[in-house]
């Protein structure tokens, strides 16, 4: 079966062809546009099919935002995303939306093992293998979560809006953090501190609550002139005190919420890490911050040490999903 598939980002949008054969899924032909630069995504999915020249049985979209009734208004993007008037408009036979969260859990059976790294190995089953529910947790533009249910024999992906849920501080530091962007945003969700967005707004508390001078790239940065995230990652692997202090933060806060998500899903089967900011992060990830707040629950604490806990690398992983979730129908 082949499928167009794309991955619908605030930033980003990535459209390929996908070849699928069960849970194997070829990706082929990729192209990243600017969705910020287009009106609509009919606009990304005519070019691509112009310029690429591919001829597919269904189109297959993961959307950043909530799916309903086919329907999709996205979330960080001014556009309201239809099924029936995209089948319209590209001469598509079928096309599925589904939230790009979910995508990516449906990816999750596509990846090989030179797709993961291990974080916490967690303890296998009996057969050796970890079995039961598992879910997914992506920081990127924003937060993305999604769950998968095992059946008894597979796994099946469901959609999420969890990252939108009430942040809870745990300590002093994190209870001035709150004040400091509830006198910003009014309500506070975990997609405020655990995302691209998150690692700015946490930088921006700590640089006020230490009167500290921005480094150059940070900067520039807030000036407009590059992405702030990435600007203090690279600053604190340069030596400044409180872009590291931001980071140390971040893995605790991100391994909190990631351990909340496998809490509610009883995630024996898998914690996977995806989005853009882990893969880039794995050293920080490791470090002790993000177990920390993953394992840290308690009476809870010996079932969290269960978990196997893994970050996803392939930045494909919501084209796979959206390949095979177009081949379930």
């Amino acid at each position: 079966m082949r499928v167009l598939v794309g991955d619908i980002g605030g930033t980003k949008t990535g459209l390929a062809v996908a070849e699928v054969d069960g849970d194997q899924v070829a990706v082929s032909e990729a192209v990243r546009y600017p969705s910020g630069d287009y009106g609509a995504l009919a606009d990304i999915v005519r070019r691509y099919l112009d310029e690429a020249g591919a001829v597919c049985d269904a189109g297959s979209f993961a959307i950043a935002g909530p799916v309903v009734d086919r329907h999709s208004k996205t979330t960080n993007l001014p556009w309201e995303v239809d099924a029936a008037e995209l089948e319209q408009a590209l001469d598509l036979g079928r096309v599925h939306l589904l939230n790009d969260l979910e995508a990516v859990a449906w990816g999750v059976a596509a990846l090989g093992a030179d797709d993961l790294a291990e974080v916490q190995a967690g303890e296998p089953d009996a057969s050796g293998e970890a079995r039961g529910n598992a879910c997914v947790v992506a920081p990127g533009t924003g937060l993305g979560e999604a769950g998968l249910y095992w059946d008894g024999e597979r796994h099946h992906a469901f959609a999420t809006e969890g990252g939108h849920t009430d942040f809870a501080p745990t300590d002093q530091r994190e209870f001035a953090l709150l004040q400091h962007l509830q006198g910003r945003f009014g309500r506070v969700s975990w997609e405020r501190v655990v995302s691209g967005m998150g690692i700015g707004n946490i930088y921006s508390f700590l640089a006020d609550f230490h009167r500290a001078e921005h480094p150059p790239a940070v900067a520039s940065a807030l000036a407009g002139d590059g992405d702030l995230a990435a600007a203090v990652a690279e600053s604190a692997d340069s030596g400044c005190p409180v872009c590291a202090e931001t980071m140390d933060l971040f893995a605790v806060l991100f391994g909190r919420e990631a351990g909340n998500m496998a809490l509610k899903h009883m995630a024996l089967g898998g914690v996977y890490l995806g989005g853009g900011i882990a893969p880039k992060n794995l050293d920080l990830l490791r470090a002790g911050g993000f177990q920390q707040g993953f394992l840290e629950k308690g009476r809870m604490r010996s079932l969290m040490e269960r978990m196997p806990v893994r970050v996803i690398l392939n930045q494909q992983a919501p084209l796979l999903g959206a390949g095979r979730f177009a081949a379930q129908d």
